[in-house]
């Protein structure tokens, strides 16, 4: 910005009245003042009291001289039970359930089924899967939220996968699959 003649004047000017009115030819001071007198402090009254004598402390009795009377003497506590080292479980067999009907994966172990049993474990697996059918059948699928419908599609799905292994003789993947096909359908079901 450019400042003309006259602004520049103008700015000169107002800075020397600004200026001038901070500077003093001489600094102001003050007088000396008589110095102020204290005022005398106000005369003291003590109150005389005269003390209460204090009450005499109570005489010791003597005790006759006997011996200490002892406490009767403890039962000595059983000695703690020692922790029975940990036993080693048998490894536990995990049956890892196929996710989709066709990439169906055989057990990491082996696990057989008694020859008299076969029938006998057949016909729960049975009985699982159509205890779950039934309570799935129960559900009005219409009033359930995002979850339960997840959950009823994933219980439809175990059924399936269990009658599956049922039909490839895997009586172990079928026994797990028709559990939690149950599990799942009986927490849908209404009661």
């Amino acid at each position: 910005m450019r400042i003309g003649h006259t602004g520049r004047s103008l700015l000169t000017l107002s800075l020397g009245v600004a200026t001038a009115g901070c500077f003093h030819a001489s600094a102001k001071t003050v007088g000396d003042a008589p110095p102020l007198e204290m005022p005398s402090p106000p005369p003291r009254v003590v109150e005389v009291v005269e003390a209460t004598p204090l009450p005499q402390p109570f005489p010791l009795v003597e005790e006759p001289a006997h011996e200490p009377v002892r406490p009767p003497p403890r039962a000595e506590a059983p000695p703690p039970p020692r922790p029975e080292p940990p036993r080693p479980e048998p490894p536990a067999t995990v049956v890892e359930p196929p996710k989709v009907a066709d990439e169906a994966k055989p057990p990491k172990t082996l696990e057989m089924t008694r020859a008299g049993a076969e029938r006998d474990v057949e016909r729960a697996i049975r009985g699982a899967i159509a205890r779950a059918t039934a309570d799935l059948k129960r559900v009005n699928t219409h009033a359930l939220n995002a979850d339960a419908r997840t959950q009823y599609e994933t219980a439809r799905r175990f059924i399936e996968q269990a009658e599956d292994a049922l039909k490839k003789r895997n009586l172990v993947v079928a026994q797990g699959l028709a559990d939690k096909a149950q599990s799942l359908a009986v927490q849908l079901a209404p009661r």
